[in-house]
């Protein structure tokens, strides 16, 4: 298990990393649309500590949080924020389409719920070559609106296969709630009907994500039964951009306010000071890391384009 701390750095690497994005964006050499993950670090922090090296995630475009914590790397990162050579496709992915086959990181797409079904051949894959891998694929609730999620999580159960499907749930898909989109009332008992084991979560605290991700690992691993998680976290910024959007009218600052008291990296900040880490050694952590954001920065604004040629490299499979 992962220390305290060890969460900790995790959960401020993707804050800061965003508060870089933020802070430079508005000079517009980051050509990219951003979806930013802030107020699900917890979440996404959580479940990949519980995975093993070798498992594989998928995610959604809002996976910068994903990206960090199954990497931990910036450098390639911002490099694709600028669209360089150095990114990790070269320029070509930007924000919405974040990979590393390397590190088990296989990919994200920009439409909804289209890495699910993506997701559940790579499980069969891996479930046929009896590799041990286990796969992770994050989605936002909004894409439980769509057939393919039905039509995935059918088929997992039906070939018992080894995969964990994560709900993250902010309520919105865009800017309508769940209210207006959905005629059930509670998505764990439709999915608890199907061959799968379901645990959901309302905490911002990332060693109790953790621990519930960790028995969704294990479970499946011992039952050869997929897992289902629906982690609810509140989206801190607009659905697409780097700006706050009480003002827009479809939810109210005192939803934020709420949340914000229990805030994943808040949250953590106080129990390592509970536990007698001194504000000063957290400080010079948090110091380090963002030197390594404003380094990372500074290297993709000075790194190359690609040829031309390159939009036309890679494209295929």
């Amino acid at each position: 298990m992962p220390t305290s701390l060890e969460f900790y750095k995790k959960l401020y690497l993707i804050r800061a990393v965003e508060e870089g994005i933020r802070k430079y964006y508005s000079e517009n050499e980051m050509k990219t649309p951003m979806h930013m993950s802030m107020g699900s670090e917890a979440l996404v922090v959580g479940v990949v500590s519980a995975l093993k090296k070798s498992d594989q995630v998928f995610g959604t475009y809002r996976s910068h949080a994903l990206y960090l914590a199954k990497t931990g790397e910036t450098n390639a990162f911002f490099a694709e924020m600028y669209g360089k050579r150095t990114g990790g496709a070269k320029g070509k992915a930007g924000s919405m389409h974040l990979s590393a086959p390397e590190e088990g990181f296989l990919g994200t797409s920009a439409v909804v719920g289209t890495t699910i079904p993506v997701a559940v051949g790579a499980a069969f894959a891996n479930k046929k070559k009896k590799n041990g891998k286990m796969v992770a694929v994050f989605f936002g609730e909004g894409a439980m609106d769509e057939g393919v999620f039905w039509e995935s999580i059918n088929l997992a159960s039906l070939w018992n296969l080894p995969i964990v499907f994560i709900c993250e749930d902010n309520n919105l898909a865009i800017h309508t709630p769940v209210l207006k989109r959905q005629g059930y009332a509670s998505i764990e008992a439709i999915v608890s009907r199907f061959n799968m084991n379901v645990i959901q979560s309302e905490s911002t605290d990332v060693e109790r994500v953790f621990a519930l991700a960790r028995k969704a690992r294990l479970t499946t691993e011992q039952t050869q039964r997929p897992s289902f998680m629906r982690l609810a976290y509140y989206r801190y910024l607009e659905h697409v951009g780097v700006n706050e959007d009480f003002e827009a009218g479809y939810r109210a600052k005192s939803e934020f306010d709420a949340w914000y008291k229990k805030d994943p990296v808040r949250v953590q900040k106080k129990r390592l000071l509970k536990k007698g880490v001194r504000a000063s050694a957290i400080g010079q952590i948090e110091k380090r890391l963002d030197a390594k954001i404003e380094e990372s920065i500074a290297h993709a604004k000075q790194a190359p384009f690609a040829e031309e040629g390159e939009a036309y490299t890679d494209v295929f499979a």
